[in-house]
């Protein structure tokens, strides 16, 4: 070899080192910064009757609680600074058999502010090691014995202390800012625990129904059979959770998986969903958590909705 000539790095090799490369840099930005990034997406849509007044929706959703993370904790607690007319907690509260510590700690401002909520199978079942590859052959399954977790005392602090109020295949009918709203919801349909064959007769027992009164359907899965049932209940708004986003997105795509039968493109936002000819808002929220054993977010920022309904014009 001639004097001061060099050998060239062999191209795939350059190529393997860039991928390589690139690859521990996402790593490093979805575990150690991006899940740490919390955001509130202020959104707004037209729901309901001309002449009813706005309704300010804080919608919070899969925080998949453990004790020691407080920064999670700290930043749920401050959104009661937001003073929203109503706050509906979509499930999948907690991550850890003492993940209620963590959940007392964040929603303990909240108390006096009227709440809903439903379960995710996390606030019943701890969460288990999974691969993550399962997501792409479709929704999860359950496949060990799981960790039961305190529900129960999970819900009185709900009831008993902050005054929510639950809506697991339940019906209520609640009274904000002077107007009546009506709400009924399902528990996970992730794991069949909903009962939609329930709620009819549940919305029976509110009462006759005020015409231009506000109606919304909780659920935590927004699996499709769920969605197309509250529309034909009278839903004027939707709102779910359960997806994460797809936590892991490309960047100009989306999330890659939902963990349920929802199209994709509405897995994360506010979207319209369509059924029997009719049209309503829907929210899925990104959630602000994610499993211990998968302690990541990817273009997908952990995140609350303060959602705005407005009557149509």
């Amino acid at each position: 070899m001639p004097v001061g000539s060099s050998r060239s790095a062999h191209p795939a090799l350059v190529a393997l080192g860039a991928v390589g490369a690139v690859g521990a840099a996402a790593a490093v930005w979805g575990v150690g910064i991006e899940r740490y990034l919390f955001t509130v997406r202020e959104v707004s849509a037209s729901a309901f009757a001309p002449g009813t007044p706005p309704l300010r929706i804080l919608h919070v959703s899969d925080a998949h609680m453990a004790p020691w993370q407080h920064r999670k904790q700290d930043w749920l607690a401050s959104l009661a600074q937001l003073r929203p007319d109503l706050i509906v907690n979509t499930g999948d509260n907690l991550g850890h058999e003492r993940g209620l510590e963590g959940i007392r700690r964040a929603f303990a401002p909240f108390a006096g502010i009227p709440g809903v909520f439903v379960h995710g199978s996390n606030d019943v079942n701890g969460p288990a090691p999974r691969n993550p590859l399962r997501y792409f052959s479709g929704p999860s399954r359950r496949h060990r014995e799981p960790t039961v977790l305190d529900t129960g005392s999970m819900d009185r602090f709900f009831t008993d202390e902050l005054g929510w109020t639950d809506l697991n295949n339940r019906a209520a009918r609640l009274t904000l800012r002077g107007t009546t709203v009506d709400l009924f919801g399902v528990d996970d349909a992730h794991r069949d625990w909903d009962r939609l064959d329930a709620l009819p007769s549940a919305i029976e027992g509110l009462g006759p129904r005020e015409p231009g009164t506000a109606v919304l359907g909780v659920t935590h899965a927004p699996y499709q059979r769920v969605l197309n049932g509250f529309v034909d209940l009278g839903a004027d708004a939707i709102l779910g959770g359960h997806t994460h986003g797809g936590q892991v997105c490309l960047p100009g795509y989306g999330a890659l998986v939902a963990n349920c039968d929802i199209p994709l493109k509405q897995a994360k936002g506010l979207s319209t969903w369509t059924h029997d000819g009719r049209s309503v808002p829907l929210n899925v929220s990104a959630g602000c958590g994610h499993s211990i054993y998968a302690p990541v977010r990817f273009a997908c920022r952990p995140e609350a909705t303060l959602l705005t309904l407005i009557p149509h014009a």
